[in-house]
């Protein structure tokens, strides 16, 4: 680098000037320069560029820039605890596809956020990722589903370790269980499907405190008899919405449907839960 090269901020200038200004009077903020001093900030610095070209690098990346897909942008975040176990329970499950044992993970998608017909795998990650995050806060849950959960966001009370060993066990089991299906593209891949499923598994969990806490062993009762095909004659209008053809779309969501899928797993004598299971 030359010496006397402009340095030009082209991201996180903002915080990084209220860092300064705060840096030159603390006190008059309320703060110290030790709390300051630990307080970090992601930034970028180009050495040597002209303001012109910055200036248009800020307009390209802001105006013209192509946001990144957010199932792929999730599965890189280390941090998020429902993308954190989801992997981990990918990882530890071994299924037999095609005639070879391989790792589950081999058939989560994990670059798009939905499924095509000519994709091999056979549930996105995000997908999974729903799956954890209603299993681990149940219903409330469903409303966190497209949103980051880092370590900090936990209840009060929540041992992270200990949650990360129970689900991990509870929900590679369950996924083991339920593979047969997964591997035929049913209903069980739509995320809506998976929250609710992932309501019913939150009452198996240690931390449960609600009134409808089960055994796992009363869950596999419940999920045995349920018709995972993907037919209007099960999934209309709990999961999905069928159309004069008969055709499902699942493009409700999580937070659309997530509730109504629990509430038909584990209330199988109502008129959902009697329908998913074929009654």
């Amino acid at each position: 680098m030359t010496p006397g090269s402009p340095v030009v901020a082209i991201d996180g200038e903002t915080q990084v000037t209220a860092w300064h200004e705060l840096y030159d009077a603390p006190e008059r903020f309320g703060v110290t320069t030790d709390q300051l001093n630990r307080v970090r900030l992601p930034f970028e610095l180009y050495f040597g560029l002209e303001v012109t070209d910055a200036r248009q690098i800020f307009y390209d990346r802001n105006v013209e820039g192509v946001p990144v897909a957010k199932n792929l942008a999730m599965s890189m975040d280390q941090r998020d605890i429902g993308t954190k176990i989801a992997r981990k329970i990918a990882e530890s499950v071994k299924v037999e596809h095609e005639g070879r044992i391989v790792p589950f993970a081999d058939l989560v998608q994990a670059k798009k956020r939905q499924l095509t017909k000519g994709d091999p795998q056979v549930v996105t990650l995000s997908a999974l990722r729903v799956l954890v995050i209603t299993a681990l806060y149940g219903r409330q849950g469903i409303g966190l589903s497209s949103s980051t959960v880092h370590e900090d966001h936990l209840p009060r009370g929540f041992d992270l370790h200990l949650v990360e060993h129970e689900l991990t066990a509870l929900l590679s089991q369950l996924v083991s269980d339920l593979y047969p299906h997964f591997r035929s593209r049913s209903a069980i891949s739509a995320p809506a499907v998976l929250a609710g499923l992932g309501v019913a598994v939150h009452q198996t969990t240690s931390w449960s405190t609600g009134h409808e806490r089960i055994g796992f062993q009363e869950l596999q009762r419940l999920i045995a008899p349920i018709r995972w095909e993907r037919e209007a004659r099960y999934w209309h209008g709990i999961a999905a919405s069928a159309n004069v053809s008969g055709v499902l779309n699942f493009a409700g969501g999580a937070k659309d449907a997530g509730g109504r899928v629990a509430d038909a797993i584990l209330h199988p004598e109502s008129d959902y839960g009697r329908r998913i299971r074929g009654f």
